[in-house]
């Protein structure tokens, strides 16, 4: 029953959002409605909108498929619980990493999919799962867990692709810990399976935390946090290379975002932008 509201809720509320504009904008997850008017309504509601046809069938499609692999390790409310968890451990990554772009705009069901499959693959690991890229030949699923897991955090630093690699990756996230807190003994049975999924996904959002300027520039500062906190002891050169390096990135970056505001005004700016400009105020 809980698998056949979910998908009739999203073909429901998707379905007014293709044929209501105002609608799928009052719904669809933004940053700033978020951040700044407090609409945390619509971290739920994103998840119930789709692009498009496709977008809609392809992620009910993966929902059906995988959950009839859980039905008979979880209640129609554990199952509820793994749905609903993903979806918000999902969109609260992606709220998080894009906290400062204003604009970004996102719809779907994927993170809480996403929760659902690799619950389906720790409970199951040994199942075969075939990509429609390669209908041929199928993979173990604990190979495919740890491979997506790697794919996903390479998407969100190269920033590939329309796709929310963000909600994809708390969502498998949140769907791994929640099947943990329900069968803990599978710290044990599938220990190697966990750390190789977890490892990658802890080590990156460490990164991400604690060294920011490393998905604008790919490389990490010695000196952490955009060159202004210094925990280790560097040679003086190196320490003033450093900050030399990161004053002439913000010098850039602000004169770029004034030479816009001659150029558009004021009303131009994104919010990232305008939280840039007011650390100079």
């Amino acid at each position: 029953m809980i698998t056949w509201i979910v998908i009739v809720a999203n073909v429901l509320f998707s379905l007014q959002g293709f044929n209501n504009r105002i609608f799928f904008e009052k719904n669809l997850f933004q940053i700033d409605p978020i951040l700044r008017g407090k609409e945390y309504i619509r971290l739920i509601t994103s998840t119930l909108l789709h692009a498009n046809y496709i977008h809609l069938g392809l992620n009910m499609y993966v929902f059906f498929t995988f959950v009839g692999m859980i039905q008979t390790n979880f209640s129609q409310y554990g199952i509820l619980n793994v749905y609903t968890g993903s979806l918000i451990g999902g969109n609260l990554l992606a709220l998080y990493i894009h906290r400062n772009h204003g604009s970004y705009r996102a719809v779907g069901a994927s993170g809480a999919v996403s929760g659902i499959v690799y619950a389906s693959i720790l409970l199951n690991p040994d199942m075969g799962l075939t990509l429609l890229i390669f209908p041929i030949a199928s993979i173990p699923g604990w190979l495919f867990g740890i491979l997506y897991i790697l794919y996903t955090i390479f998407g969100i630093h190269k920033q590939s692709g329309n796709i929310g690699h963000e909600a994809h990756l708390g969502g498998a996230i949140a769907g791994l810990i929640i099947t943990i807190l329900y069968y803990p003994s599978l710290l044990s049975e599938q220990g190697l399976l966990i750390t190789g999924m977890l490892v990658p996904t802890l080590v990156f959002l460490f990164i991400i935390v604690r060294y920011p300027e490393f998905r604008i520039t790919g490389k990490l500062s010695k000196l952490g946090k955009l060159g202004r906190f210094n925990k280790f002891k560097l040679p003086q050169s190196e320490r003033k290379k450093s900050i030399r390096d990161t004053e002439n990135i913000e010098r850039a970056e602000l004169n770029r975002i004034l030479d816009k505001i001659n150029q558009r005004g004021m009303n131009s700016l994104s919010s990232e932008e305008r939280d840039f400009l007011n650390t100079y105020r």
